[in-house]
């Protein structure tokens, strides 16, 4: 049997490295992208101190290596330095997206993205994709020659930004929390039917979130209300059992976010743009406890979810066990607020995000 060879598939290059809140995006878009044309290529620019190192190749991707181009925050001796890093890390990714033979590429902002941009330039069409409220340096440069413009919420500070939400991982989107439900609650040893709060700080854990929320345990126990605490890998969470109260289950660590999830019924966490967009993306009420450092993005990344109801935001000095007490726990008892607080998180989109930045890219190379 003879035929014609096969046509290629294009090539996207995604640059979003060194954290999740970067990575995770750029990962949910490589996976969308493949869906919708599986003779595609997806290749990752990333760094060797970022995750992508150990992400990108877990999610099948193959990772290019470039210089990482840190951005000062404040004048230091390093900023005259960084004229001649961008100059390499530039020279260098250009001769990757000539070997990889990129199509597009598109930028989710940080370190990775910068020298993307800039060598991708009148080379390569480029697409921005900005997570947070307020638009980074990185993604402020790409977004003057991009051919398309991205965001996850309104007013980023992008020009004629397209306002989509931000990919998130397939099994997030899809997620069938009311089917996994028994399965949840039985893996991490919760009560099978009490309301459970399920509280997380980021991946290394939030002290304050630690202590407030331990110290009321009391508080759940009495008002039946299970505990699912990831407390983080280095810090450790004290909680004295309450016979007959359903379970305070502190782990270290979530492995299975789809599985805590499932198992909740609200959430207390941080604000990071990831975080209000996969709690959002599942319909779980939230209480958002933003960084107290930095810009008040985190502020910011919580306030579309807040204005619409679907949860409640608490300056972290504020967060008191006497304000968890008070607050949360008639919140997670009153299964009617939470109900309607769902409706309300579930209206802010994330859903289809992936897929939407798929077909802007591939709509970009088919240009």
């Amino acid at each position: 049997m003879t035929g014609v060879p096969q046509q290629a598939g294009p090539c996207v290059v995604v640059a979003g490295g060194g954290t999740a809140g970067h990575i995770e995006p750029a990962l949910a878009l490589a996976d969308a992208v493949m869906r919708l044309r599986p003779d595609a290529r997806v290749v990752a620019l990333g760094t060797e101190r970022g995750l992508e190192s150990r992400l990108v190749p877990a999610r099948g991707y193959p990772l290019e290596l470039i210089p990482p181009v840190p951005m000062p925050r404040k004048p230091t001796p390093d900023l005259l330095k960084l004229p001649l890093r961008v100059r390499g890390a530039v020279k260098h990714t250009r001769e990757v997206l000539d070997r990889v033979r990129a199509d597009v590429v598109v930028g989710f902002g940080g370190y990775v993205a910068l020298p993307a941009y800039l060598a991708a330039r009148g080379r390569v069409p480029i697409v921005v994709h900005e997570a947070n409220a307020k638009a980074g340096l990185a993604n402020k440069v790409g977004a003057k020659f991009a051919e398309r413009v991205a965001a996850a919420v309104p007013d980023s500070g992008l020009a004629d930004a397209e306002v989509i939400g931000i990919p998130l991982r397939h099994s997030i989107t899809s997620l069938d929390r009311a089917a996994l439900r028994q399965q949840a609650r039985a893996h991490f040893g919760l009560h099978p039917t009490a309301p459970v709060l399920l509280v997380f700080g980021g991946s290394q854990g939030a002290r304050s979130i630690n202590n407030a929320v331990s110290a009321a345990a009391p508080a759940f126990a009495q008002a039946g209300i299970g505990v699912l605490h990831a407390h983080g890998p280095k810090n450790t969470v004290a909680v004295q059992s309450v016979p007959g109260a359903p379970p305070y289950v502190p782990v270290p660590y979530l492995e299975r976010m789809d599985l805590a999830y499932a198992a909740a019924d609200a959430v207390l966490c941080r604000s990071g743009a990831m975080t209000v967009a996969e709690v959002s993306a599942v319909g779980l009420p939230a209480v958002f406890v933003p960084l107290p450092h930095g810009n008040g993005e985190q502020a910011l990344n919580a306030n579309p979810v807040v204005s619409v109801g679907g949860g409640l935001l608490v300056p972290d000095e504020q967060l008191t066990p006497e304000w968890v007490a008070g607050t949360v726990v008639p919140l997670v008892a009153d299964r009617n607020r939470l109900a309607a607080m769902t409706t309300a998180t579930l209206s802010t989109g994330h859903r289809e995000a992936d897929e939407v930045l798929a077909r802007i890219v591939l709509e970009v190379v088919g240009k």
